[in-house]
């Protein structure tokens, strides 16, 4: 089984990280969002992946080439944004007849991979939601089959949404499908979506199943991705790479340090990520990601996302007070 992986779009409610940053490769409780996509499928068995770029896609090329020389990769180039669907048509040629999973690239989720791929169906992984009109929305009949597919909706028939994770065994019917959209012209707001896709293969015959998500993990902007940072640290009880006490340091955990780290003087954590070979003196972190080779000395940094090769520095102040003094800085 081969897997697909869109990552081609801007996460432009992700700026300023995302302008020199692609949004797949932005750090999420000490691994990027792409390696937690990539390191679930693969522990799950497969080897054979398939990165559909577009925007900063070199540096998202170059990462996967330098961080899993083990797999077998494939890059190629959605030079035109025109959605979903036309983004899984460029793989065509690569995928052929075998069977394939996609996950689209910005999509953590909680979920049984193996129970997906041993299906004898295709699958779709979905969530109960309270809004699902801006979702691709499945309905689901007696049987416990998807037997219609909708994509953003504007009336409804369920709440189950669409996350983004697929398992499809005749991606035959599924290209075929993808070619008649073009053909016809059948867009939804303008552009060609896999959902509309799956669902031509549900009317031409194809058997859906489902399965629901444990957690979804929000990655869109910074506050849902600083919620999805606290939640896989509790999860995983974090990880401090280097394994020694940092000098005259709180860590308050869940946290993740990564290597080569110099830490002094602070209080790190709770809900607190750090790159690689970046340098925290004199100040108190919590709820934060920090990004490779930054640096912080005397802040206090509460719910933000700093990016790497970063310098934040604060005030010093020397105080000589006296007895039934209030003093507020702000």
């Amino acid at each position: 089984m081969k897997a697909i992986i869109p990552v081609a779009g801007a996460g432009a409610k992700l700026r300023p990280h995302t302008y020199t940053q692609p949004k797949a490769l932005i750090p999420v409780a000490g691994k990027t969002i792409l390696s937690h996509i990539v390191d679930q499928l693969h522990e799950a068995g497969i080897y054979e992946f398939v990165f559909i770029l577009g925007y900063l896609g070199d540096k998202i090329q170059e990462y996967v080439i330098q961080n899993y020389p083990h797999l077998t990769t494939h890059f190629v180039y959605q030079n035109e944004r025109q959605g979903t669907g036309h983004a899984i048509e460029l793989t065509k040629n690569i995928i052929g007849k075998d069977e394939v999973f996609v996950v689209l690239g910005d999509t953590i989720c909680d979920y049984d991979v193996q129970e997906m791929i041993d299906c004898e169906h295709n699958v779709i992984a979905i969530k109960k939601v309270d809004d699902p009109r801006m979702f691709g929305v499945a309905t689901i009949n007696e049987e416990g089959f998807i037997d219609a597919l909708v994509e953003k909706p504007s009336i409804p028939k369920s709440n189950m949404a669409i996350v983004g994770i697929y398992k499809i065994k005749e991606s035959y019917l599924l290209y075929e499908c993808l070619q008649q959209l073009f053909s016809d012209n059948i867009q939804t707001k303008g552009e060609y979506y896999l959902t509309d896709a799956l669902d031509c293969m549900i009317k031409k015959g194809a058997k859906f199943k489902y399965t629901k998500v444990k957690n979804w993990f929000d990655c869109g902007k910074k506050e849902t991705l600083l919620e999805t940072n606290a939640t896989l640290l509790k999860k995983s009880g974090g990880n401090v790479i280097d394994g020694h006490s940092y000098e005259d340091t709180i860590i308050i955990p869940p946290v993740s340090i990564a290597a080569n780290c110099t830490i002094k003087n602070a209080i790190i954590g709770p809900h607190v990520a750090i790159g690689a070979n970046s340098t925290i003196s004199n100040s108190v972190v919590r709820d934060s990601i920090i990004g490779s080779f930054t640096t912080l000395h005397e802040v206090v940094i509460d719910n933000s996302i700093i990016g790497s090769d970063a310098s934040v520095r604060g005030l010093s102040r020397s105080l000589n007070i006296g007895d039934n003094t209030e003093i507020d800085f702000g």
